[in-house]
């Protein structure tokens, strides 16, 4: 019984980094391509949002709206995840570079918190390098 319930909970945790592993991968590919709609069903439904120096906590659709203008003016080349990990409080985050077509380079960071099984980006950033 101790031993099933060992394996029980060792594939729990096998399937709870896969997860988090397909919603790095989601997030880093919608990046990669400019998609703000993509991007947006990972959003709670406030995100607090960077763009550059501009911060603010918008609505999810707000947020959406901004993230359209931004890749309209900063067109991805391509993107990459450089660090995921776990903050001391439990929340995910990953860091990354987006690199845009006009040969900039911007840091981008992505917080996420676990709601009802989902995880939904809390805070998403842009900062020029």
């Amino acid at each position: 019984m101790k031993r099933t319930l060992q394996l029980l909970l060792s594939l729990m945790m096998v399937f709870a980094v896969a997860k988090a592993a397909d919603v790095f991968d989601d997030i880093g590919s919608a990046i990669r391509t400019g998609d703000a709609r993509q991007i947006a069903r990972y959003f709670n439904n406030n995100v607090d949002l960077t763009v550059f120096n501009q911060e603010e906590v918008y609505s999810k659709a707000q947020a959406e709206m901004v993230l359209k203008d931004f890749f309209s003016k900063n067109s991805p080349k391509s993107f990459t995840i450089i660090h995921r990990g776990v903050s001391k409080e439990g929340a995910r985050y990953a860091i990354g570079t987006l690199t845009t077509t006009q040969g900039q380079n911007i840091r981008t960071y992505f917080f996420f918190k676990e709601s009802g099984g989902m995880a939904y980006i809390q805070e998403l950033r842009f900062e020029k390098e």
